[in-house]
This record gives C-alpha cells, structure tokens and sequence, in this order.
C-alpha cells in the first residue's frame, strides 16, 4: 500500500493527512493540537514530508501512524484520528 501526505502546516490552523494513494480514503488526520504535540516531542520532521527519498518518507509516515496509534490510547482522547 502507498500513501500521499497532504500536509498544510504554515496556515492558521494547520493540519496534516495521509492518504491511501490508490482509493483517496484518509488513513490518518492530525489537527492543530496533534502537530504542536509532534513538533515539541521532535517527532515530526518538516524536511521528510517533502523530500524524495523514499526512506525518509516511509519512516516519517511510520512515526505518524504510530503517534496517532499512541495518541488514541490516551484516557483524555475521545476521537481515534486514523479511519
């Protein structure tokens, strides 16, 4: 399976997606708060998301995946954010 991020990240209300590069779906939607979150803990790097190497990119949505997997065992979130 491959995916396509759609990240908005210098915009008043950033937000980032991965998709599922064959049928569109969103695998994974992080919101403002979400990549605050990321970009204290260091575990969102802004120069994998575009670069062209294959595995930055690969690992970069790796840590996604599992940051939102992490985040949706927390008591105080209610919401999973993939789908």
């Amino acid at each position: 399976m491959t995916y396509l991020i759609n990240a908005w990240l210098d915009r008043p209300h950033p937000y980032l997606r991965i998709l599922n590069r064959e049928t569109g779906q969103v695998c994974v939607a992080l919101e403002e708060d979400a990549i605050e979150e990321l970009l204290e803990l260091g575990e969102l790097d802004v120069q994998s998301l575009s670069t062209f190497e294959p595995t930055r990119q690969k690992e970069q949505i790796r840590q996604l995946f599992l940051f939102c997997y992490a985040r949706a065992l927390r008591p105080e979130v209610k919401e999973p954010l993939w789908r």
